[in-house]
Order: C-alpha cells, then sequence, then structure tokens
C-alpha cells in the first residue's frame, strides 16, 4: 500500500511529464535554446506511409535555422523533418532527402505551415499561410517508415536523441495534426482557419499523446 501511494505522489508531481488531453487554444513554449528541451510526440503509426499531410502553427524570433518537426526511425535519422534554414526558407526532408521552399516573410510573425507529399508521384507541397508555395518532387514510389520517435523542439541525430543547441527550437508551437493522406487545396484552408476539417488520424491536437521533456511549457496561445 506505502509503494502504491509513493507512486501516486510521484504521477501526481509530475502531471505534464506524460500526458493524453485537448491542447485547444494552448501552444508548447520552448523558453531557450538547449540540446535537452523537447517534446516526443506519441502515435500507433505501424505501417509505412505512403502519403502525408501535416499542419501546425509556429511563433518564434530565431534568424539562425531550426527544426520545426523531426521524425526518426530506429538507424534512420531525417526519416521526414521540417527544418527551417532561415527567414523565408523552408525544408522539407523524406528519407534524408530533401527540397527547398522559398517565401517572402515577415519577421518576426507568427505562422501557419501545411507540407504533404505523396509516394506516387513524390511531389511534396508547402503551404504558408494558406498560400501555397512552388511544388517539388522528391523520392517518389518511398515510403516513410513506421515506427517512428517523433521531437518538437529538437533535430534528431539519432533515435530520440542527439541533439544540438544550435538547431533547438526556441519559441511557440501548437494547432498540430497529421493525416495519412494528402489534403486538398480547400481542406488545407479549412485547417488555415481553424473550421471544421477532416479528423486527423495521425496526430490530433484536440487529443494529443505526448511526453514533456526539460523545460516546456504549456501556456494559453495569444496571437493569430
Amino acid at each position: 500500500m506505502d509503494r502504491l501511494l509513493l507512486w501516486v505522489s510521484v504521477l501526481a508531481s509530475l502531471p505534464e511529464a506524460f500526458a493524453h488531453r485537448d491542447l485547444t487554444g494552448k501552444v508548447f513554449v520552448f523558453p531557450r535554446e538547449s540540446a535537452t528541451d523537447h517534446v516526443k510526440l506519441i502515435t500507433k503509426l505501424e505501417k509505412p506511409l505512403q502519403n502525408f499531410t501535416l499542419c501546425f502553427r509556429a511563433y518564434s524570433d530565431l534568424s539562425r535555422g531550426y527544426s520545426l518537426f523531426s521524425y526518426n526511425l530506429q538507424g534512420k535519422d531525417n526519416e521526414l523533418l521540417v527544418f527551417k534554414h532561415r527567414i523565408g526558407e523552408y525544408s522539407l526532408y523524406i528519407g534524408k532527402n530533401k527540397v527547398t521552399f522559398k517565401v517572402r516573410e515577415v519577421f518576426p510573425r507568427p505562422v501557419h505551415i501545411c507540407t504533404s507529399w505523396e509516394s506516387s508521384t513524390g511531389i511534396a507541397e508547402f503551404w504558408i499561410n494558406g498560400e501555397p508555395l512552388v511544388k517539388k518532387g522528391l523520392r517518389q514510389g518511398y515510403f516513410v517508415g513506421a515506427y517512428p520517435r517523433i521531437v518538437l523542439g529538437q533535430e534528431q541525430d539519432s533515435y530520440g536523441g542527439g541533439f544540438d543547441k544550435t538547431q533547438s527550437f526556441v519559441g511557440e508551437i501548437g494547432d498540430l495534426y497529421m493525416w495519412g493522406s494528402v489534403l486538398s487545396p480547400n481542406e488545407i484552408q479549412l485547417v488555415y482557419q481553424g473550421l471544421s476539417f477532416p479528423h486527423p488520424t495521425l496526430l490530433d491536437w484536440q487529443a494529443l499523446n505526448y511526453e514533456m521533456n526539460g523545460y516546456v511549457v504549456i501556456k494559453p496561445r495569444v496571437w493569430s
């Protein structure tokens, strides 16, 4: 009985360490540059991905490069990575290959990002604040592997680790959703506007499984 009470006490003292909750109207705040602070997103992805769409909001005043979404496999890094190299320049990595998208940006300013990829054509799309950028192509016929480790706040050089503080994210991330399909342009507009959109099949901000590590805080989103 004493051991049970001890575990209850420990869990009660760490309410945000591991959670499954609706984060509507909230953001993960990464307040400092570090090689440790991150959020692990948990999804039951047991089959390789032939298609996907990923959308989220971010706000940062960093002018250096940083990772926005890092998806690694055991023994394979950069399986799926969204990375911002500098103001107005984003890259999508699939199976270690990358394509780069350029956009004129006001800095610093909150941004809504959607990116999609389909195996059959290799076409990758990138949308910034509801506006489509020039389509690119990579890894036609490739499947993104299953059983990933997904991390926000850091870029993984190993499975769930190998972090470099100079690639860490400092800022706020929210409204993150992921589908195992390519959303239509109309559906992406609905996501951007925060209206009714297709139910996310892989990651759902309104029912998110996550684990917070280090100095990460959940706060209300006060920007649009």
